[in-house]
């Protein structure tokens, strides 16, 4: 894919504040994440979550995080917000998750007892596949990276997570070259709440890595 127009997708996850997502947004993430899972420290209601919709300018797309949620909990988020993709973290079955008659993405375990090959082919509805750093019947967030040499070849997008920063981003890009990275603690001051100068180094260093691989 050394190509001139090589461009790693980014998305920031966890956003809880309007004012994060417009300056995510305008410093170039194309998606922004939002948690609807209560034990998360970053979690949010689909309220408050659609006020930072409201917000954001065109064309960056939010995203909505479940963990094992009930079909009630993901259609009142979709009433709200209709453009929303969803993203499912836990152990949903494929049927679940294409039940809402939408493209998703579906989060794979690439820790211990991790089966990420046959859990992507068991689900031909997902648009793409977010690689994190937990173990098989966890559920991700840890913020600790993984053995990127791990991963398997796939027949759809990659969006990388897992202990991303502004420290090994470029790392990462050059040697997944991945369809899209996903970052939320490593751009944080605190929980929830993102800091504008390492959002800005983040997404500076996905741009390095992406110009050095379209030479």
């Amino acid at each position: 894919m050394s190509h001139a127009s090589h461009r790693t997708r980014i998305k920031i996850c966890g956003l809880t504040r309007v004012e994060d997502a417009l300056v995510a947004a305008r410093m170039g993430a194309d998606a922004i994440g939002l948690v609807f899972y209560a034990p998360s420290p970053r979690a949010i209601d689909p309220v408050a979550a659609a006020r930072i919709r409201d917000a954001l300018p065109p064309f960056v797309q939010p995203v909505a995080l479940f963990v094992n949620p009930t079909e009630d909990e993901v259609q009142a988020v979709l009433r709200l917000m209709p453009e929303i993709m969803p993203q499912f973290h836990g152990g949903e079955s494929p049927e679940f998750c294409a039940s809402f008659g939408r493209p998703y993405l579906k989060a794979l375990p690439m820790g211990r007892g991790a089966d990420p090959v046959n859990e992507a082919a068991s689900h031909p509805r997902a648009s793409g596949f977010l690689l994190d750093s937990h173990d098989a019947g966890g559920v991700g967030g840890t913020g600790q990276a993984f053995d990127w040499s791990t991963i398997p070849a796939m027949d759809r997008p990659i969006l990388l997570a897992g202990g991303l920063h502004p420290g090994n981003v470029f790392e990462a890009v050059r040697g997944v070259r991945p369809w899209a990275v996903d970052v939320s603690s490593g751009v944080e001051s605190a929980r929830g709440i993102k800091d504008s100068a390492r959002m800005a180094a983040f997404i500076n260093e996905v741009r390095r890595a992406d110009a050095g691989i379209s030479q």
